[in-house]
Parts: C-alpha cells; sequence; structure tokens
C-alpha cells in the first residue's frame, strides 16, 4: 500500500515538473516571437512645407537645374520707348528711265543685292532709234554749215557777200552745234558712247541702272508695262547706314542724352536683340503722339532689318552696381518674385526593387523658397533685394526655378 502510494507521489510531481518547464519555454518563445515580429523603424520620409522644398539628383539632372550665386554687377536702368527701323532718304533711290518705253526685261528680284551701275531693266522705244539717227545726220549738217560760213566770210572780207548772209551763216552753224552737243548729252544717258555710235550700231533698247548700292526692295514694273519718265521701275535701299527712331515722352527727356545706348527688339521677333547708340535727340513734337523723336544708329549686326519695321527699345540712362541674378533664377508666383536657395543636402534610404532585400541610397537636395524685390534688367541678369538677410555665400538656382515653384505650389495644393 506503501508502496504504491510512493509510485503515485512520483508520477504527479514528474507531472508538475514537466508542465512547467513547458511554460517557461514557451514564454521563452512567446517573448522570442513578439521580438521577432517587431518592425523595424522605417526612414521617415521628408517633410515639406510652404516655403521649402526638396528634389532628388536624377530629377535635377533630367530637369537642368543648375547653381550658382549671386553676383554683383553694373546694372542699367532703363527707359522703354517704341519706334520703328528706318533709312535716311539719302540712302533710299528709285531706278528710274530717262525715257519712256515698254520694258523688255527684269533682271533682278525684290531682296537681291545690287551695285551701283547695274542693269535693273530694259526699255525699247523707237524714239531711242530717232535721238540717235538724229545725232548722226547732224554731224554732217555741221560740216556743210561750216563749209557755208567760211565761204561767206571770205566773201564778205572781199566785199562781195553782204553782211546779212555771213551772219545768217553763224547762226545757223551755232544752232547746229547746240543741237549736236543736246544730242549728245542725252545719247550719253542712254548708258550708249556717242563716238562709238554709227548706223549700224543703232539700239532701240536702253538699260534702267541701279543709282546706288543696296537691295531691292520694290519693284514698280513688270514686263510688258510702259512707263513714264517720271514712273521708277525699283526701290533700291542701302541699310549700311539703318538707325533706330524711338518716340520718347515728355517726362522722360531729360533722362535721354546723346551716346546713350540702346537695346531694341523687333515687335515680329522679340527673341533676338539688337543694339543702338543715340546720335540725335529732336526738338519738336509729333503732333499726335506729343512725343520726341530719338534717332539711334544701329550697332553691329543688322541682319533681319528693314526700313519700316516696328521696334521696342530700352534706353540705358545710367549703371550702378548692384545684386543681380541671371533672369532665368527668378520665379513669379501670385504677383511676387522668388529666388531658391539651397540649404542642405541629405540622403534618405530606398527600396532597391531590382535586388531584394537589398537598398540604394539617394541623395535630396532641400531649397528654400526665398521673396525679392526685383530691379531693372540688363544684358540678361536682374537686379535683386531678397526680403530677408542672406548669407553671403549663400548657394541659388540660377536654371530651373519656375520648375522647383511648380512642384513646391503642387505640393501646397495637395496638402
Amino acid at each position: 500500500m506503501n508502496f504504491l502510494f510512493k509510485i503515485i507521489s512520483i508520477f504527479i510531481v514528474s507531472i508538475t515538473l514537466i508542465d512547467c518547464g513547458n511554460k517557461e519555454n514557451k514564454a521563452v518563445d512567446s517573448s522570442q516571437i513578439v521580438k521577432n515580429q517587431e518592425p523595424d523603424t522605417p526612414n521617415e520620409e521628408p517633410k515639406e512645407n510652404e516655403m521649402v522644398t526638396f528634389l532628388t539628383e536624377s530629377q535635377i539632372n533630367s530637369v537642368g537645374i543648375t547653381f550658382g550665386k549671386i553676383e554683383m554687377k553694373n546694372l542699367a536702368s532703363t527707359i522703354k520707348a517704341n519706334g520703328y527701323i528706318k533709312v535716311p532718304n539719302n540712302n533710299k533711290a528709285n531706278a528710274t528711265s530717262l525715257y519712256s518705253g515698254v520694258i523688255k526685261s527684269i533682271n533682278v528680284m525684290v531682296g537681291d543685292h545690287v551695285k551701283r551701275g547695274q542693269v535693273i531693266a530694259t526699255i525699247v522705244n523707237q524714239d531711242f532709234l530717232k535721238i540717235q539717227e538724229e545725232y548722226l545726220t547732224i554731224g554732217s549738217q555741221i560740216t556743210f554749215a561750216e563749209q557755208e560760213y567760211k565761204r561767206q566770210k571770205e566773201l564778205y572780207e572781199n566785199e562781195a557777200g553782204a553782211k546779212k548772209n555771213l551772219q545768217n551763216s553763224e547762226s545757223n552753224l551755232k544752232a547746229l552745234r547746240t543741237r549736236r552737243a543736246s544730242l549728245q548729252k542725252q545719247i550719253q544717258l542712254m548708258g550708249i558712247d556717242p563716238s562709238s555710235l554709227s548706223n549700224a550700231s543703232l539700239r532701240s533698247g536702253l538699260t534702267v541702272l541701279a543709282p546706288i548700292n543696296g537691295v531691292v526692295s520694290d519693284l514698280m514694273a513688270q514686263i510688258g508695262s510702259f512707263v513714264n519718265v517720271s514712273s521708277p521701275v525699283a526701290e533700291i535701299v542701302d541699310n549700311s547706314s539703318i538707325h533706330l527712331d524711338l518716340q520718347v515722352y515728355e517726362q522722360d527727356l531729360h533722362k535721354v542724352k546723346v551716346g546713350q545706348k540702346i537695346h531694341f527688339t523687333l515687335t515680329n521677333d522679340p527673341s533676338k536683340e539688337y543694339d543702338a547708340q543715340i546720335f540725335q535727340i529732336g526738338d519738336y513734337f509729333e503732333s499726335n503722339t506729343k512725343t520726341i523723336p530719338v534717332h539711334a544708329t544701329v550697332i553691329g549686326d543688322k541682319r533681319g532689318l528693314i526700313d519700316g519695321m516696328s521696334a521696342t527699345g530700352l534706353i540705358s540712362i545710367d549703371s550702378k552696381l548692384t545684386a543681380a541674378v541671371p533672369n532665368s533664377a527668378v520665379a513669379s508666383s501670385y504677383g511676387n518674385s522668388y529666388i531658391f536657395v539651397v540649404l542642405d543636402e541629405k540622403t534618405k534610404q530606398a527600396n532597391d526593387g531590382g535586388n531584394k532585400g537589398g537598398k540604394q541610397k539617394e541623395k535630396l537636395t532641400f531649397f528654400e523658397k526665398v521673396q525679392v524685390d526685383k530691379g531693372v534688367s540688363d544684358v540678361g541678369y536682374t537686379a535683386i533685394t531678397p526680403v530677408k538677410e542672406l548669407p553671403k555665400d549663400a548657394k541659388i538656382v540660377t536654371k530651373g526655378a519656375y520648375f522647383i515653384d511648380a512642384k513646391l505650389i503642387n505640393v501646397g495644393e495637395e496638402d
């Protein structure tokens, strides 16, 4: 009986010990499971606020953002004025014929460069033959008149002839010589050498020559049309003396001086800029606009400039050393102007989808949007005054500011 009791007691103690061991193991395993299931602390994404944003290195490279610093530049304040391109009248000419006739040929087109004396067109008229014929005929008439005058002079000296006959012969000879001189000049104006004229070289056609060097700006005739002496065949413009005429208002006149530089663009092509220099200021008001004309000589490249083109000019009135940035560094939104200052650069971890369990580092650049007051713009730069103090060597965005501003605005709208 005692033996049986001992066996039962040993069995109960063994079961109890086994059960306690299992509980300890379960407790350890549970703690381990909880520890293993606890997630790693993730990398926090950078936050954007109203005036700070960031871009990745790949975004900066794809957009083409560039960096620089605020520079000190001599920028000139300007006066804006409208005007037009003009060629002085003494650099314009009409190619005309001194005789009426029918256009036989035209040898140039609008836009062609011509030299003085170059043939523009040919004209035919039967009257040209009559002038040449008369010139050749009058030579023999003068020869006969000279002989007659000599004969009458001898008769008069020998008291065999009347003085009246001598005077008539002398008068006739002078009239014929005067007529020959006139015909000679007319033939020369036709472009014919009178000394080379003969019965075999008579010409019914004449040439219209270019009176100056320049460009053919207009043709007023066509083949087969009849032109009078006063009818121009072509207009030629010499652009070497082309200049800019601007209309300046009275309140700005005292700021304008001879010798000041002008940057101007054409209305039909504002992307290309030209330079000019003032050489004369008018002393009268235009009756319609109450403006004063300012004349400036175009300097440098004159290609694309044509008489009569409309233009907009900026007259540089003075210059001073000021803080400036490239025009592309300034972004405008809601009526204000801004630049972007680089704050710092950080690196964040990002999962690499191409490598399981792997991670890659991505560089972020942070930008602060700083409001500025814009000043004058000149030679591709704009004067600025930041509304808050910036570090002396602050790194700024010089190209791509509008892209960063658009990203910041979009993020703000999403928030």
